[in-house]
């Protein structure tokens, strides 16, 4: 089959399309033909190397997938060939007692395709069956890659972490981003009032169809004092963040008294600073978040199915055009999601 594989860390110039072996599947996994493959920001940092990824090379990275299920093996009785389906891309082992508490995301050896495991870059991806999920009959392929990881993220950090009520305000950094995308959404479903950010004016009217109350170009503004003026200096109840130091200081700032940040990301740096007398005074919460439990991923996938919920795809390319499309993730010119196709 074909590939896009790294054999060394670095720049998007080490992916390499290839040809490779097939994956060969164990008796409780099924082999998926990959449609569709939507890029993550992960993609980006195991490809440069990330010490909370170690990895055999050569590595195929990918984590949302969408295909048909070509294999199954011996053990599998929940999953038929030709089946439409998507991936759920967290990797758990279901026996632990955080599997068994239905925290799946806690589990002790969990992982994610396309992180320590060869993922969805290529024709053909080896599976656990028990992350083959069935595709919401609206979608096509590349919309049904696009949904997973990040609808996971943002309604564990929106409803699970930040406990997110019917009137709370939010705000919401990055509307373009996939997190982003799915954040304003899903907080204004939820009866909230959405603040969103961008970085160019054509993005606007793009978080506006998402269902944003008030969208900020923080290329033109500081968006502190615009979300002072927005609350009449109350601040924000909860805000969405997987950005770091480039908007720490502005996150914090950002929240009302008693108010909620939830990150989720390190995308321009992994150190930031905090003042504890303003912690402690304000009463404030900060949460970490990783990924979501497969509950709130089947709970993304109804609405999806309903059209509630809609992922934006802002663009695709072929498979072997893999390297163009992680440049233009670096380049944040794009709203929504990327996706590779097979």
């Amino acid at each position: 089959m074909k590939a896009v594989l790294f054999r060394e860390h670095g720049g998007s110039e080490k992916l390499l399309y290839e040809e490779m072996p097939m994956p060969q599947i164990g008796p409780q996994d099924v082999l998926v033909r990959v449609k569709a493959c939507a890029l993550n920001r992960l993609d980006i940092w195991i490809r440069e190397g990330n010490p909370a990824y170690p990895m055999p090379l050569p590595h195929v990275p990918g984590s949302d997938v969408a295909g048909i299920v070509e294999q199954v093996g011996p053990q599998v009785e929940d999953v038929s060939v030709g089946a439409r389906v998507f991936v759920s891309p967290g990797i758990s082992c279901w026996r632990c007692e955080y599997c068994l508490a239905g925290r799946d995301n806690m589990c002790r050896t969990y992982n994610l395709l396309g992180a320590m495991m060869d993922g969805g870059y290529a024709e053909y991806v080896k599976i656990p069956h028990r992350n083959v999920l069935p595709m919401p009959e609206n979608l096509s392929f590349e919309q049904a890659a696009a949904f997973p990881l990040v609808s996971v993220t943002a309604s564990h950090m929106l409803f699970a972490l930040a406990g997110l009520q019917h009137g709370e305000t939010v705000l919401v950094m990055g509307a373009g981003s996939g997190v982003g995308m799915m954040a304003v959404q899903l907080a204004k479903l939820a009866g909230a009032r959405v603040l969103t950010t961008v970085g160019s004016d054509d993005k606007v009217p793009k978080a506006v169809i998402l269902g944003a109350d008030a969208v900020i170009n923080h290329a033109k503004e500081k968006v502190a004092e615009r979300v002072r003026l927005l609350t009449e200096g109350r601040g924000v109840d909860v805000v969405v963040e997987h950005i770091g130091p480039e908007v720490w200081d502005t996150c914090v700032e950002s929240l009302s008294k008693g108010g909620r940040l939830i990150t989720c990301g390190a995308t321009t740096g992994a150190d930031v600073k905090l003042d504890l007398r303003y912690l402690y005074s304000r009463q404030l919460t900060i949460k970490g978040s990783y990924m979501g439990t497969r509950a709130e991923l089947v709970k993304a996938a109804e609405l999806m199915g309903q059209g509630r919920l809609m992922v934006v795809v802002d663009r695709t390319f072929p498979l072997r055009n893999a390297r163009a499309a992680q440049e233009l993730m670096v380049s944040r010119k794009f709203f929504g999601k990327i996706v590779l196709t097979c």
